[in-house]
């Protein structure tokens, strides 16, 4: 029962997880869906780098011959994820401009009784 207290930083991921899945699942609102993805993107960021640490782990480049360190690649990776992020989430809200220009709403349900034929 002593392992539970450690691992407070996974009991974060999964907390952040669902709630950003839930925000995408429940709410008809675009830009709310685009703030769920994002917030389920940070929780995978966060588990990554929560993997990527090694406890009493040095720099990889400090390292002697059989030392324990920490693998730089998630993090350099997480980075890299981190600016795609950036750049997914500007292009969902400037389409999320564009929709609200074309149909004069941002609302799910009202984009699609728009585009059902009567």
């Amino acid at each position: 029962m002593t392992a539970w207290p450690g691992l407070y930083n996974y009991w974060i991921v999964i907390f952040l997880m669902m709630t950003g899945f839930y925000i995408v699942i429940a709410r008809g609102n675009l830009v709310k869906k685009i703030i769920g993805l994002n917030i389920f993107q940070t929780s995978v960021f966060l588990l990554y780098i929560s993997m990527g640490k090694v406890s009493g782990g040095t720099v990889p480049i400090l390292t002697g011959p059989g030392a324990a360190y920490s693998n730089p690649l998630p993090h350099v990776l997480i980075l890299t994820a981190i600016v795609v992020g950036v750049a997914t989430t500007g292009v969902g809200l400037a389409l999320v401009v564009r929709i609200k220009e074309a149909y004069g709403t941002i609302e799910e349900d009202e984009i699609l009784s728009q585009d059902d034929p009567p």
